[in-house]
């Protein structure tokens, strides 16, 4: 009588645990996020001279924002401007994104 053996199969997991998976996807996500940037006086001056001239006349904004490590960008119309809450109110599609003033690295205005 002859002993099957499965050769190196037997030393190959069959299986990942679930909470390994997540472990290697939570290292994956931890390895790409990227450090607050430091912004400067004229830089937050700036946006805020272009956060007036899209209320004024209407324009689309782009606003890159920085949560958790990830940078994000959200583009439409400036809704409205809560300075006592210091968030910015985008219109996006029927829907409006609250964005804090803190989280905002970036603001662009879209032509056309």
């Amino acid at each position: 009588m002859a002993i099957r053996d499965r050769g190196k199969l037997k030393w190959q997991s069959a299986f990942f645990m679930p909470e390994h998976v997540k472990m290697l996807q939570d290292l994956k996500r931890d390895d790409q996020k990227v450090g607050r940037p430091i912004l400067d006086e004229y830089q937050i001056v700036e946006f805020e001279q272009k956060i007036c001239l899209a209320m004024e006349f209407s324009y689309q904004v782009k606003v890159k924002t920085w949560e958790k490590g990830f940078f994000k960008c959200y583009t439409g119309l400036l809704h409205r401007l809560d300075e006592i809450n210091k968030t910015l109110i985008i219109e996006q599609e029927e829907q409006f994104i609250y964005l804090r003033f803190s989280y905002i690295v970036g603001i662009e205005l879209v032509e056309g």
